[in-house]
């Protein structure tokens, strides 16, 4: 769920950038619709225009999706993470810590980012915001093995609620985080948490431009940023 990673390098070209999110997004509003690379690639030759560009932004998101999970340094800070979140929650059949190490780097590298690019976030909105969320919605029904009536709604429902601003907040991070457990069917946090989000910030910080590097050209702006202050 890093919207920010996937999407931010394509500011100049709306309708890419929200392709990138849609694996996401459907992710959140209906799980069993799922983008495929195959079969996207077995229509963007027919598509063109905005059309295409959302296209492009969708298969865009499945490489970097591959490259990023494989990147030893993400591997790294999902172990270390996991680990932090299980001293809390020591029942080997709890599901959260894992689930945490993965999500928790996801969401902070996207806050590193909007520390690192000012006006990133205003800027992403902005671009998502030229986008229809009903054109989002039927190219995906044309794409998916499976349609949906949710997403139109959803993505309106995203632009809106602007969440990406909340995780500069650990009390507000906690909310969220607890929204996506109890989506998913898994117990929500205690405030015990919050000190290991703290810690996540921090690791996030030293490892960011190695994890965005996996993804992205070395000298965007991100990057160039956090290897300056570092």
């Amino acid at each position: 769920m890093n919207y920010l990673s996937h999407g931010y390098r394509f500011l100049d070209n709306p309708h890419k950038l929200a392709g990138t999110a849609v694996p996401d997004w459907l992710s959140v509003v209906d799980r069993k619709v799922r983008i495929r690379s195959h079969r996207v690639n077995q229509h963007i030759g027919l598509l063109a225009g905005e059309e295409q560009s959302l296209a492009e932004g969708m298969l865009q998101h499945l490489r970097d999706d591959d490259l990023f999970h494989r990147c030893p340094t993400f591997m790294m800070l999902e172990s270390e993470l996991s680990v932090r979140f299980r001293r809390l929650m020591p029942d080997p059949y709890d599901h959260r810590p894992p689930f945490l190490g993965h999500i928790v780097v996801e969401l902070l590298l996207d806050w590193v980012i909007a520390e690192q690019v000012p006006e990133v976030l205003s800027d992403y909105y902005q671009a998502l915001g030229e986008v229809s969320p009903q054109q989002i919605e039927q190219l995906v029904n044309r794409l998916a093995s499976r349609s949906t009536d949710r997403l139109a709604e959803f993505v309106s429902h995203f632009h809106s609620a602007r969440i990406l601003f909340d995780y500069a907040d650990d009390q507000r991070l906690f909310t969220r985080l607890n929204q996506v457990l109890r989506r998913v069917t898994l117990e929500p946090l205690d405030e015990r948490a919050i000190p290991v989000f703290r810690e996540a910030r921090q690791l996030l910080l030293l490892h960011a431009a190695d994890l965005l590097t996996a993804v992205e050209d070395p000298e965007s702006p991100a990057v160039t940023n956090l290897r300056a202050a570092g």
